[in-house]
This record gives structure tokens, C-alpha cells and sequence, in this order.
């Protein structure tokens, strides 16, 4: 059975959890502490990190850079999902390094502030401590304080999918392809303190999310799929 180690509000977890909802297969979550990686670090023999690591048998697959997509790529290829298809290679390579700086930046920060209300009070400390060494001290608390300000900026950056939805249900095509997935999770990660929700005049991205969280590959015809 295929496993994900993950932090449960981590948007690229929520990708891949996402994906192999999609996908209709058995896989089992294994959620482990932000302040103790001693599992992933065993996985990968000491080579990496950070979360998600997919596990399937003897196949161990994580990131090999902030660019990379190895576990979707994997999952793509494992289960036929037509996710990256090749009339779309390199529109979506732009499109996702948008969406996990553009969008993910103001997002994430809109989600930690929040953290008392995910993380578990014995891993409080390390998770101020890896967010201060990663974005200064007092960081958690300037996210706070510019919450409006961080609100506005995610709407204003949401804009253009918001104008690539207008005639069709996903952000490409009539079926959903790698970048629906990554922006999804991140997405779900802004919205996973249960504080806030999709911008109120993005009518069409909250038609998409509900869309995206419900989708099945089953829906589509495999061979069509592809195309």
C-alpha cells in the first residue's frame, strides 16, 4: 500500500493526498510532528527532510528541488492520469512555479498564524523556531498584524485563474491537469484554519475548488484523458 508522510496542512501534501484521491487507489496517511523529521530523514537514508515523502513498497519518492514534481510525476505515471500531458509541458511548469510562490506565499502565512490551533503544544516551540530562522523573528506575529493587507494580495493574485475559469471548468482544459491539483492544495492549505474562505468576488475559482475536491479520474475516459 502506497504511504504519505505528510503535515496535514502542508499545501504540497495536500496535492498529493488530492491526486490520490483522484486516482481511486488505497493509500494510507501517516502524519508525523513539523519539529521532528527523523522519520523522513530515515526514509530517504539521510538525504532529505521535508514533507510529502511517498512510500510505495521498496519506492521511496520525494522532491529533488523546489522545482521539481517527482511524486506527482510518479503518481501520473503509476496511474495513467493524464496529469502532464505534453501540449502542456512548459505552460505548466510556468503556471506552477506561479502558484507556489505568488500564491502560496501569502497563503501559508495567512494559515500559520493560526498554528496554535494545528500544532500540537509540545511542538509549538520548534515550529516558532523553524519559521523564525526561516522568515526572521517575530515573523508569526507580523503575519498577523498585516492579515488584511496579506488577504488583499492573495485576491489580488488569485485574479488570473480567476479569469482563466470563466468558460471552462478547469484551468486548462475540460479536465483537470497537474496545476489544478497543485493549486488546489494550495488553496487548501489558506483555508485549512477553517478562518477564512475564497475571495467573495471569485465566484468561479470557489465553483472550481468545490469542483476539484470532488473530482474522480473514473469520471473521464481514460483514453480521452490523454489527448
Amino acid at each position: 500500500m502506497i504511504k504519505l508522510v505528510q503535515f496535514p496542512w502542508s499545501p504540497f501534501c495536500i496535492v498529493q493526498r488530492r491526486i490520490l484521491e483522484f486516482a481511486g487507489v488505497r493509500f494510507k496517511v501517516v502524519n508525523i510532528p513539523n519539529g521532528d523529521r527523523s522519520l523522513v530523514w530515515r526514509l530517504t537514508r539521510q538525504r532529505y527532510y521535508q514533507v510529502p515523502v511517498l512510500k510505495e513498497g521498496k519506492t521511496v519518492m520525494f522532491e529533488m528541488s523546489d522545482d521539481s514534481q517527482v511524486i506527482a510525476k510518479y503518481l501520473d505515471d503509476r496511474f495513467k492520469l493524464g496529469l502532464f500531458p505534453r501540449h502542456w509541458e512548459g505552460v505548466q511548469s510556468i503556471l506552477w512555479r506561479c502558484i507556489e510562490s505568488e500564491i502560496e506565499g501569502p497563503g501559508f502565512k495567512l494559515n500559520d498564524i493560526y498554528y496554535r490551533e494545528m500544532v500540537p503544544a509540545s511542538d509549538r516551540l520548534r515550529f516558532i523556531r523553524h519559521k523564525e530562522r526561516k522568515f526572521g523573528r517575530g515573523c508569526l506575529e507580523q503575519w498577523r498584524a498585516h492579515q488584511k493587507e496579506l488577504l488583499q494580495e492573495l485576491a489580488s493574485r488569485l485574479l488570473p485563474f480567476e479569469e482563466m475559469l470563466i468558460d471552462k471548468p478547469f484551468l486548462l482544459e475540460s479536465r483537470p491537469r497537474f496545476v489544478d491539483f497543485d493549486l488546489f492544495g494550495v488553496l487548501g492549505n489558506f483555508l485549512y484554519s477553517g478562518h477564512y474562505e475564497l475571495p467573495r468576488p471569485h465566484t468561479q475559482l470557489k465553483l472550481w475548488y468545490q469542483r476539484m475536491a470532488a473530482v474522480k479520474f473514473a469520471s473521464f475516459d481514460r483514453e480521452k484523458l490523454h489527448s
